[in-house]
């Protein structure tokens, strides 16, 4: 079945040179960004970008590649058992995460610097190149920097650490940095076609709340970031689920000063990322290795597990 914007009937060779020139390129670009993004990036009304976004779903769903809106428990749940999922690089946090981080979903880490964030975002990089016997997916990953954390030498420490060849797993990471807030989000905008023709398994945003806290500045811009934050976190979702890719984003942390019991430290974005995320893990310096909390997922429960790290990246206590 043909996927192009000309398998929807409402789109002749003039709407979709209009739509392509407004950075749609695909079924797959309609239903990520949604009808209201249609709308302002074209100057179409909304009910017709309505109706072509709910058109490529259809299609999309008539191929396969999306879930259709109606199916059964048991037919979810086989589904589920299959979904792919990339290891960590450490067993006690593929056991936390149930078996790896899992495609179709978007998984945030949060916590102090030096917990591990980064570390566990390379390692992750470096898993999904391998074969599926060695916890990955045998396909590539895109890292978005918005903090200048990125290292191909720590690509090459952890791969060597793993008896890996570092220049293969090299060629198989696009890396994207982004310098404001804008530059992220025309990013995200433009990820769908490098993800299609990449065979991108994997997207890493880190971190994805840092430009929006340096540039939205007091209460009296907190509502336009947190919308902001909102559709760039939705954007997202829609990316795993539709590309069929794992998002890994990283978020910092901020103290809570109405807190005097237990853990002063929250996550940042509020409800809007803690609603928008799949998984959320809360990581923890503990000596020399790290804690790692479930503290909300749709079905695992709230658990932790110690994990180190070490020039493997990633990896268990006394794996070093």
């Amino acid at each position: 079945m043909a996927l192009d914007l000309c398998s929807i009937e409402e789109i002749g060779l003039a709407t979709k040179m209009h739509l392509e020139n407004s950075g749609f390129r695909s079924l797959k670009d309609l239903v990520v960004r949604g009808p209201v993004d249609i709308s302002e990036a074209t100057g179409m009304d909304f009910e017709k970008s309505a109706v072509l976004c709910n058109r490529a779903r259809q299609i999309l769903e008539e191929a396969g590649v999306l879930e259709k809106s109606f199916v059964t428990a048991r037919n979810l749940y086989d589904k589920r058992l299959r979904a792919e999922r990339i290891s960590t690089g450490s067993k006690n946090l593929d056991n936390l995460l149930g078996g790896g981080v899992e495609t179709r979903a978007v998984t945030e880490i949060f916590g102090e610097y030096g917990t591990g964030k980064t570390q566990i975002c390379h390692t992750l990089c470096v898993i999904v190149s391998r074969e599926g016997t060695h916890g990955g997916l045998a396909s590539k990953a895109i890292y978005v920097d918005t903090e200048s954390t990125f290292r191909p030498e720590r690509i090459v420490s952890i791969c060597n650490a793993r008896n890996i060849e570092s220049g293969p797993v090299l060629d198989r990471i696009i890396v994207a940095k982004a310098y404001n807030t804008a530059h992220q989000e025309l990013i995200i905008d433009e990820i769908g076609s490098i993800i299609d023709t990449n065979r991108v398994k994997l997207l890493v945003v880190d971190s994805a709340v840092a430009h929006y806290r340096a540039e939205f500045l007091g209460r009296a811009t907190l509502s336009e970031r947190q919308q902001k934050l909102n559709k760039f976190m939705h954007i997202l979702l829609r990316i795993s689920e539709t590309y069929g890719a794992a998002v890994v984003i990283t978020n910092q942390i901020q103290s809570s000063p109405d807190s005097i019991f237990g853990d002063i430290f929250r996550p940042t974005g509020g409800n809007v990322v803690a609603h928008t995320s799949t998984y959320r893990l809360y990581l923890k310096r503990a000596g020399r290795n790290r804690i790692a909390r479930m503290v909300d997922s749709p079905y695992h429960p709230e658990t932790e597990v110690v994990f180190a790290l070490s020039e493997k990246g990633a990896t268990d206590p006394g794996q070093y």
